[in-house]
C-alpha cells in the first residue's frame, strides 16, 4: 500500500509492552500511563472508528526484551487495514518475516541508518512501499539506538540519503516533544517534509486537533497519535475530518 497523495492518514497507535497496549512517556521504560489489557481488541476498536492504517510498535522489543509476536500475528490476522510495524528489527531476516506474515510496512531503525544497503536489498524484494525507516531527531539531530547516541547529521540531510538508498517512507519523530502532550514543533517536520520526495509520516507531540490541523499543512503522508487519543484529549472522529 502506497500513501495517497491527497490525504494525511491519521494513524492510531498499539504501543506493545508485555502482552498489553501501553503508552510511555518519553519511550522511558517505567512512564506508563495508559495499560490496556487486549491490544488485538484495541486495533480492531480503531478500525471500526475508521483507521485507515494502524501504527504497532514493539517496545519489549525496541528495548531488547522478549518480542510481542503472536500478538502481532494475531493483530494482522484479525484486523483488515494495512498495519506498520517497528520495534526491535535488528535484522533483514525479522523484517522478512514480518513482511511475509502481512505486516504492510516495517519500520527500521537503527539498522537501516548504521547499514543503508538493507535498504536497497529489501526494497527490491518486497517493493519500496513496504520499507519505512524511522528518524528520531533531538536538539536538531538524528539519534540512534532508542534515542541514546546522537549522530552528526541532520534529518533533511539523513532523509535524503535514505531516499537514495530506496526507502518508500520515513516515520519522523521529534524526541523533543515526543510523549509530553504539549504539542509540537512545525519547523522540524516542515523541513523534513520538503527536503524529500518520499512519504513523511510524523509523530510526537500532537495532542489537539489543532496541532493535527497545523501539521497538514507541511504536506506530511501520515500523522501517528499515541497518547492524546487514549487520554482523549483529540476526538479521532474529529481528527480523521483533517485526513482528507
Amino acid at each position: 500500500m502506497s500513501f495517497p497523495s491527497n490525504k494525511m492518514l491519521i494513524i492510531p497507535a498499539v504501543d506493545l509492552k508485555n502482552g498489553k497496549c501501553v503508552q510511555l512517556v518519553q519511550g522511558k521504560p517505567g512512564t506508563e500511563q495508559v495499560i490496556i489489557e487486549n491490544p488485538v481488541q484495541v486495533a480492531l476498536n480503531w478500525q471500526e472508528l475508521g483507521a485507515e492504517a494502524i501504527h504497532v510498535i514493539d517496545l519489549d522489543g525496541a528495548l531488547g526484551g522478549r518480542d510481542n509476536l503472536n500478538i502481532v500475528k494475531q493483530i494482522v490476522q484479525e484486523v483488515s487495514v494495512p498495519i506498520q510495524f517497528g520495534g526491535g528489527i535488528r535484522s533483514p531476516e525479522y523484517a522478512r518475516e514480518l513482511l511475509d506474515l502481512g505486516i504492510e510496512r516495517v519500520i527500521l531503525g537503527t539498522m537501516a541508518i548504521e547499514k543503508p544497503q538493507i535498504i536497497e536489498e529489501l526494497s527490491s524484494e518486497y517493493g519500496a512501499d513496504r520499507i519505512m525507516v524511522s528518524l528520531d531527531s533531538k536538539d536538531s539531530k538524528v539519534v540512534i539506538k532508542g534515542w541514546t547516541e546522537k549522530t552528526s547529521k541532520t534529518a533533511p540531510e539523513m532523509g535524503q540519503i535514505l531516499q537514495e538508498k530506496g526507502a518508500g517512507g520515513i516515520l519522523f519523530t521529534n524526541v523533543d516533544v515526543e510523549g509530553l502532550m504539549e504539542g509540537f514543533y512545525i519547523e522540524p517536520a516542515l523541513e523534513l517534509v520538503q527536503s524529500v520526495e518520499i512519504p513523511v509520516v510524523y509523530s510526537g507531540g500532537v495532542t489537539t486537533v489543532d496541532d493535527v490541523k497545523k501539521l497538514k499543512t507541511t504536506g506530511a503522508a501520515g500523522v501517528v497519535i499515541g497518547s492524546a487519543l487514549y487520554k482523549e484529549k483529540i476526538n479521532f472522529k474529529e481528527a480523521l475530518e483533517y485526513q482528507e
